[in-house]
C-alpha cells in the first residue's frame, strides 16, 4: 500500500485518478493535484481492490515480514531457515521469504489473524549482509493485520507501513502511529522514514501528543520503543520524552537522539556518526561496536561500554573500560557538552572520556 502524502501550501490546478500496481499488484484509487510547483499532492487514498498475498493465521507467528531472518547471520539457519513455510497456515504454504520478497516488489502482505513478535523487522532496509546497500528500499509494500500484533513491531524499520486492526504489545520498534488511511486500522510508519522525507509528510499526520516541527520529532506518548532512529542519515533531532528500550541509535550516520530517561542494552551500537544523549541510566554495552561519532550518558552505566568499538568517543560516568578503549580525561569539549546537560563544577570529576588510542584507530582505517 503506498503511503498517502500531503504537500501543505499547494495550489490545485488539475485533479485526475490513477491507478498504481498491475494485475499481481494490489491496486488502489488516489486523487493527485499538482501544483504549481510541479509537486503531486495525493490527498486522497482508498483501498478498492487487492490482490496481494493473504495469510490465513490460526495461532500468532514470530518474524512474520522480518527482512533479517531473525538475524539470519548469527545462527546462520539455526533459528528460522527464511524457506520454510511459516507455520499455522491455513490453505497457504508461504515461506519466510515469499513474504520478504512480496513486500519488497512493492505488493502488500494481509494476515487475517494474529501476529507474533518481530513483525516487519527491518522493513524497507536493503540489508548490506544479503549484498544490498545498507539504504531504504523506497517502494516496499504494507503489512496488513486484521488482529493484533506482538512486540518489537518494526525493528529498525525504514520504509513502508505497518496496519493493525487490534493491539500491539510494547515495546515496538522504530515506528510512530500516525493518522491511518484504512479505516478501522491504525497506521504505523518509519521514525528514520520521516526523518529522511520531512518535505514529503503531512506533519499533522502525526498523532498527538508527539510532534513533528522543523528538524525535531518530539515523542511524549510514553511508548517504549527500540531502535529509535536507526539508520538515520540525515541532521535531523529526536526527542524522547521518556525511556527507550534496546539499540537506540543504532546504525546512525548522521542526526542526534535526546533520551530524557533511560536507556535499554546496546545504546548507539554500532554508531557510524551523529549523537546519542541518554539523561538516565544505560544498560549493558553502551557503544558496542561503535565507529564514529558521540554518546553521552549523564546517569550510571551497567557494563561492557564501548565494548568492540574502532572510533568515535563515549562519555559517561567512571566505568572499568573494556579493552582496547582507554580511559582519558575530558578535555574542553567534553566540559562543554557536560554543562549544556547541568553538570558543571566539582560533579565534572566523575566522568570520563573512553574512546580506543589514536594509533590504533589510524591503523584500522
Amino acid at each position: 500500500m503506498a503511503t498517502p502524502i500531503v504537500v501543505p501550501g499547494s495550489m490545485p490546478t488539475m485533479v485526475y485518478f490513477r491507478s498504481v500496481g498491475e494485475c499481481e499488484y494490489a491496486i488502489y484509487l488516489f486523487i493527485y493535484v499538482y501544483n504549481n510547483e510541479n509537486k503531486i499532492d495525493i490527498i486522497q487514498g482508498q483501498k478498492i481492490d487487492s490482490m496481494s498475498m493473504e495469510l490465513k493465521q490460526s495461532s500468532p507467528q514470530d518474524c512474520v515480514g522480518d527482512f533479517t531472518y531473525n538475524f539470519f547471520w548469527q545462527h546462520r539457519g539455526a533459528k528460522l531457515n527464511p524457506t520454510d513455510p511459516i507455520p499455522s497456515q491455513l490453505d497457504t504454504s508461504y515461506s519466510y521469504e515469499d513474504v520478504v520478497e512480496t513486500l519488497k516488489k512493492g505488493e502488500d502482505v494481509h494476515i487475517k489473524g494474529d501476529v507474533g513478535k518481530r513483525l516487519g523487522s527491518s522493513l524497507g532496509v536493503d540489508l548490506v549482509y544479503f549484498r544490498g546497500s545498507g539504504k531504504e528500499l523506497p517502494e516496499v509494500g504494507s503489512i496488513i493485520v486484521d488482529g493484533n500484533a506482538g512486540s518489537y513491531l518494526g525493528m529498525s524499520m525504514l520504509s513502508g507501513a505497518i496496519y493493525v486492526k487490534g493491539e500491539v504489545e510494547e515495546p515496538v520498534g522504530n515506528v510512530i502511529q500516525v493518522k491511518t488511511d484504512l479505516d478501522g486500522y491504525k497506521k504505523f510508519v518509519s521514525i528514520t522514514w520521516l526523518l529522511h522525507h520531512q518535505k514529503e509528510i503531512e506533519r499533522e499526520s502525526i498523532l498527538g501528543p508527539n510532534e513533528f516541527s522543523e528538524d525535531e520529532l518530539l515523542l511524549e506518548d510514553g511508548i517504549l520503543r527500540s531502535t529509535v532512529a536507526a539508520r538515520c542519515r540525515k541532521a535531523a533531532k529526536v526527542h524522547v520524552k521518556g525511556d527507550v528500550g534496546i539499540s537506540v541509535g543504532i546504525l546512525m550516520r548522521k542526526g542526534f537522539v535526546l533520551v530524557d530517561g533511560n536507556a535499554g542494552m546496546n545504546a548507539a551500537a554500532l554508531l557510524n556518526g551523529g549523537k546519542v544523549v541518554v539523561l538516565g541510566d544505560a544498560a549493558e554495552f553502551l557503544g558496542v561496536a561503535m565507529r564514529k561519532g558521540l554518546v553521552f550518558v549523564r546517569g550510571n552505566c551497567k557494563g561492557f561500554v564501548g565494548a568492540k568499538i574502532s572510533g568515535g568517543r563515549i562519555i559517561c560516568r567512571r566505568t572499568k573500560a573494556v579493552p582496547p578503549v582507554k580511559e582519558k580525561g575530558l578535555e574542553k569539549e567534553d566540559l562543554a557538552l557536560l554543562a549544556e546537560f547541568g553538570i558543571s563544577g566539582m560533579i565534572t570529576l566523575n566522568y570520563r572520556r573512553y574512546e580506543i588510542a589514536l594509533e590504533r584507530r589510524n591503523k584500522e582505517r
